[in-house]
């Protein structure tokens, strides 16, 4: 079934009104792209993509005193990332025209220089239900608002003394429509354009300007900006020199339970230091959820479920963790990996003891992956897989019990040393006689599976997992990130990028991304817990 905007487009290509579609997403490059911008970039460009039509990435580089190009490159990379492929284009490189335009409006009449103060304009507007007031300048003569102009184009006034505001309605019940600043004066360096401009355009006034000269037909964009669109009409139908005509539709944006998608509050986290960088994986930045090991799938999935509407809602972060986990249950590398390790000797066999061992895994009927692992008389399990006085249920080792060791033996447990804070530090076992996995002819059964990791074959490891950065306060939580020890068989360490940990859930091997400089400075590997195994459902 098609969504509203779909609806818009068939039926414009029905009637002719277009014969070819055009999008755009128009990011600000003043900080890295959140999982809230993937779903507008995968609106625009998956519609773009149905109807055989073009998405256009263009930088809304209006602002010179918060932009630059390390995020033009992030977001660049993120949009490829995400499979966009188009043509990208920068509003700074629109500026003239832009400036033709605003002149145009001068001479005719429907805009013009105020002096008054920043704080005097804010008064002027007036308050929803209190309409706003006309400015004493809103009545000069055309020749001197050209004059006055020119002055700010060549740098003549200060920062705050002098905008450029369009004459529409003051007392419209759409603050957006009563006389809205359109130009206004900045002494800062522009990333591309250097200082050769002294005025920059607000947003409202260069982004539909910038549609139309881009002939974009379907300018599609987050709800927020419903009550600009009347203003995004004015411009255009006041500029008056375009062939194609853009129309705004808005549908909602991405809100995230627990998760503040607001690029201000992301870029505090980074300038307070409360955060590794943008790439840090705790952040809902697309650099972040790629180094924590999501995949663009996951998101493209994870987006497609949401789909399009015009009515905002908040989503489970459960839907992003189901997308990744039903992919990587079919794609992951299964690997044992023994966290928080305690030694476990196995003390009816000698040092010189070793075979190899089969560990597969079905999924849905199917063998995905078949490796082999060489076990010891020194092996490493969890310490949370041990217990002196276990808790009710408890289906684990325990002294005197029984458990089966992952694709090897039934175990007995016969004894445990602990040092002198009464911490276990080893725990010996014996192996049940004809109990080996696959051609068990013991007749006892353990009261679990527990998985291991052989001691002669094991390489050391970190795991990161993480929590929301977020606690229930909307404060940052400083328990969002836990580091363990844990030990991997180092015959599978390079064996793929992506792993189930059996019994843990999914992780990556940890790699800062490519567009920020960070270089991984750790002495030994470092996992990244992608997301848990769901409850019960454990290869």
């Amino acid at each position: 079934m098609a969504n509203f905007i779909e609806e818009v487009i068939e039926r414009d290509l029905a009637t002719k009104k277009h014969t070819k579609i055009a999008l755009r997403y128009p990011p600000e490059p003043n900080g890295y792209l959140h999982i809230g911008h993937a779903k507008a970039i995968l609106i625009n460009y998956g519609l773009a993509q149905k109807y055989n039509g073009t998405c256009n990435l263009r930088f809304d580089d209006t602002n010179p005193i918060k932009e630059n190009d390390e995020y033009v490159q992030a977001i660049i990379q993120d949009m490829k990332w995400l499979g966009w492929q188009g043509n990208i284009y920068y509003a700074s490189d629109y500026f003239e025209k832009t400036l033709e335009i605003a002149k145009s409006l001068i001479l005719k009449g429907v805009a013009y220089v105020d002096l008054s103060t920043p704080e005097e304009i804010k008064d002027m507007r007036g308050t929803l239900t209190q309409v706003g007031r006309e400015s004493k300048y809103r009545n000069t003569s055309i020749d001197d608002n050209t004059k006055l102009f020119q002055d700010m184009i060549d740098g003549k006034f200060e920062e705050g003394k002098a905008v450029l505001r369009a004459k529409i309605d003051m007392s419209s019940p759409n603050m957006n429509m009563r006389d809205p600043i359109i130009y206004r004066v900045l002494n800062a360096h522009h990333y591309r354009q250097g200082d050769k401009y002294k005025v920059y355009p607000m947003y409202d006034f260069a982004h539909p300007i910038q549609d139309a000269i881009e002939g974009i037909t379907h300018s599609c964009c987050s709800l927020e900006f419903e009550n600009n669109r009347p203003l995004y009409d004015w411009v255009i139908q006041q500029s008056a020199c375009f062939e194609t005509i853009p129309h705004q539709y808005e549908f909602a944006r991405l809100n995230i339970d627990g998760y503040k998608l607001s690029k201000r509050h992301l870029i505090n986290l980074v300038q307070d230091n409360l955060v590794q960088g943008w790439d840090d994986p705790r952040m809902p930045t697309l650099v972040g959820l790629r180094r924590r090991g999501y995949t663009a799938n996951s998101i493209k999935k994870f987006c497609n479920d949401i789909g399009v509407s015009k009515s905002n809602s908040t989503v489970d972060i459960a839907m992003l963790e189901s997308c990744i986990r039903d992919e990587l249950n079919h794609t992951a590398q299964r690997a044992m990996v023994s966290i928080d390790p305690i030694e476990l000797v196995v003390i009816d066999r000698d040092d010189n003891w070793t075979e190899n061992l089969e560990l597969d895994t079905v999924v849905d009927g199917q063998t995905i992956d078949n490796s082999f692992v060489k076990i010891s008389n020194k092996i490493y399990i969890d310490r949370a897989d041990f217990a002196i006085n276990p808790p009710p249920k408890y289906k684990r080792l325990t002294v005197g019990g029984l458990v089966r060791l992952k694709a090897a033996y039934i175990v007995k447990c016969e004894k445990y040393d602990t040092d002198c804070n009464g911490n276990v530090v080893k725990v010996y076992v014996s192996i049940v006689p004809n109990s080996k996995s696959g051609q068990d002819k013991s007749g006892l059964k353990g009261v679990g599976v527990i998985h291991w990791v052989d001691a002669k074959n094991s390489v050391d490891i970190k795991v990161r997992h993480f929590d929301k950065l977020l606690d229930e306060n909307d404060k940052y939580n400083p328990n969002s990130i836990e580091i363990l020890e844990a030990k991997m068989d180092k015959d599978f360490v390079n064996k793929a990028e992506r792993f189930q940990f059996l019994r843990h859930g999914y992780y990556c091997i940890d790699k800062p991304v490519a567009n920020i400089q960070q270089s991984n400075t750790q002495s030994q590997l470092v996992f990244n817990r992608i997301v848990g195994l769901k409850d019960g459902f454990k290869h």
